[in-house]
């Protein structure tokens, strides 16, 4: 990931990567699955996943490939790679799965390089300056009609409250970024910008926060 400050960012996800299940997955999983069930990988696709994170994803990637796809996963954190690599090595599933620690935008693939790329809670942790730029890196390295999926917070829709936890959220995320280090964002209005178009759009709530799981297709190369 590319954050304003990389080397803190890097730092507080290799802390905390042997506790992140425990933290955040009980929240996460489910709306992680339905994101990865809207994308319906199919046998022998090339797949990325961008912030794979302990490498849950990974694992499910793997099995819906089979044999002749790829599935390669990059991520900033060192300890988050090692953990995704213990798991996928204890299913027997570490030959069919590359991984990479790297900072992002860019993304170090060739272009036209993908079936699919997707990531989960990882969009909202960029600044929102970066977003288009990563979601154009998605773009170059996406096959032509190929899709690109993410389950990210997202914002409360127009015409209705933040609940108490979302108010709390955003307070938390501009006084104190260095804990609460993601924000809600317009992820509909960011893919769409970036010149996707959305065939799925699965609105969620974890904690009384919305949660959106989108699917989109790149027409063109980016």
């Amino acid at each position: 990931m590319s954050i304003t400050n990389p080397n803190s960012t890097k730092t507080f996800y290799d802390r905390i990567s042997s506790a992140y299940d425990a933290i955040a997955d009980a929240g996460e999983h489910r709306a992680r699955e339905r994101g990865l069930e809207a994308l319906a990988v199919q046998p022998g696709e090339q797949v990325l996943e961008i912030g794979f994170g302990t490498g849950h994803s990974l694992l499910e990637l793997a099995k819906a490939t089979g044999p002749s796809g790829e599935v390669r996963g990059v991520d900033i954190s060192d300890g988050m790679y090692q953990i995704a690599q213990r798991r996928l090595a204890k299913a027997g599933y570490e030959e069919r799965v590359q991984l990479t620690v790297a900072n992002t935008p860019p993304l170090p693939y060739e272009d036209h390089s993908f079936d699919v790329v997707t990531m989960s809670f990882t969009l909202e942790l960029f600044p929102l300056e970066t977003i288009p730029i990563l979601l154009a890196e998605v773009r170059r390295v996406l096959k032509p009609g190929g899709r690109f999926g993410t389950v990210s917070m997202t914002t409360t829709p127009r015409g209705q409250d933040d609940s108490f936890l979302e108010k709390t959220y955003k307070w938390m995320h501009a006084h104190f970024p260095h804990i609460v280090d993601c924000q809600p964002i317009e992820v509909a209005r960011l893919v769409t910008d970036a010149g996707f178009h959305i065939t799925k759009n699965i609105e969620m709530e974890i904690w009384t926060m919305p949660v959106a799981a989108v699917v989109a297709t790149a027409d063109t190369a980016g």
